[in-house]
């Protein structure tokens, strides 16, 4: 484990640059072939805390980032800098800074969006993409947020967090809470006598995201109270705002990717789920991981990870670490 603190490990630095307008915080590890790591919500940088290392041990130059709006990252105060295609420019032009022609990204949760969609708009740039818990969503004939589910009693979280402040209020109440119920309840630690599969992603209408969660008697061995520290210290100083924001922008995505529709991603991919993994529970979404093949024609491998939430390279970081580091010498 690398202890939290400015100083992450003797092979791992911590810097600034500057990418499509805004200044990124970036963590790197080795040399060689690079791999771009991006987190999802609400993560940093330190979710790959482990790949880092074990990326740079094989021989690769692994470059884990606060997103934009995350950590030490610029957070763009207009809802509408937090759109796919922003973030797609903040990796090529991450790629421009770091000298390199070409590079591997990966994902995780949002994270995952970004770097399917940088992989089919740019594949001169990202020759292989790796994507862990999202499969590739690709463009739906309505406009998603109309689709989402919602009833007299409860609406779907996306749907939630779509009005400014609500959320964050919420979730900025007791940070280090918010982020030990989130946690634990969407890992694959949750006892199986507690259902949360498909709970935790409704929010009732007199209640809120955490009302469905459980605060766990003690941390899961994946997560220390190093770890737990080093999260509440990052959203405690930054607040919830940068990453619900991408939320606010999903039909605003629906939009500017019209050209999209039916498109497919030809290059190389590697495909990473948990089997308890909560975006599961999606309607249709278990079809399309077992179809993925016809949306993504060059799919080398889907790793399914048995007991494994939706967390999944933190939960299950040797398996992912080395299902990654396989992935990438085969390229």
């Amino acid at each position: 484990m690398i202890p939290p603190g400015e100083t992450t490990g003797p092979e791992v630095t911590r810097g600034f640059v500057d990418t499509n307008g805004i200044r990124m915080h970036v963590a790197q590890c080795g040399s060689g072939p690079l791999v771009v790591l991006c987190h999802g919500f609400p993560e940093s940088w330190y979710s790959w805390r482990h790949q880092l290392l074990a990326l740079a041990h094989a021989g690769f130059h692994a470059v884990a980032l606060d997103m934009r709006g995350y950590g030490q990252t610029d957070q763009p105060k207009s809802v509408d800098q937090y759109t796919l295609l922003h973030s797609i420019g903040d990796m090529v032009g991450l790629l421009d800074v770091l000298s390199a022609d070409r590079a591997v990204i990966a994902g995780h949760d949002w994270g995952a969006a970004v770097a399917w969609y940088a992989s089919l708009l740019r594949p001169d740039r990202f020759r292989a993409v790796i994507a862990l818990s999202l499969p590739f969503l690709p463009r739906l004939a309505e406009r998603p947020t109309s689709l989402m589910p919602q009833n007299e009693e409860e609406i779907f979280y996306q749907l939630y967090f779509q009005r400014v402040g609500i959320a964050e209020a919420e979730l900025q109440r007791d940070v280090p809470t918010t982020l030990r119920r989130l946690l634990f309840t969407a890992s694959g630690d949750v006892p199986e006598g507690i259902s949360y599969r498909g709970h935790l992603t409704m929010v009732p209408r007199r209640g809120g995201l955490l009302t469905h969660t459980n605060d766990p008697d003690s941390l899961p061995g994946w997560l220390s109270s190093l770890d737990l520290d080093f999260y509440a210290g990052v959203f405690t100083r930054t607040g919830f705002r940068g990453g619900l924001n991408w939320y606010r922008n999903i039909d605003r995505n629906w939009e500017l990717l019209a050209s999209l529709r039916g498109a497919t991603i030809r290059v190389p991919a590697l495909y990473v789920v948990g089997d308890r993994d909560l975006v599961l529970t999606f309607p249709g979404m278990g079809e399309l991981v077992r179809n993925l093949s016809m949306l993504v024609p060059a799919l080398r491998e889907t790793v399914v990870l048995p007991g494994c939430g939706h967390w999944t390279q933190q939960e299950r970081a040797f398996e992912v670490s080395q299902a990654m580091a396989s992935f990438l010498r085969e390229l």
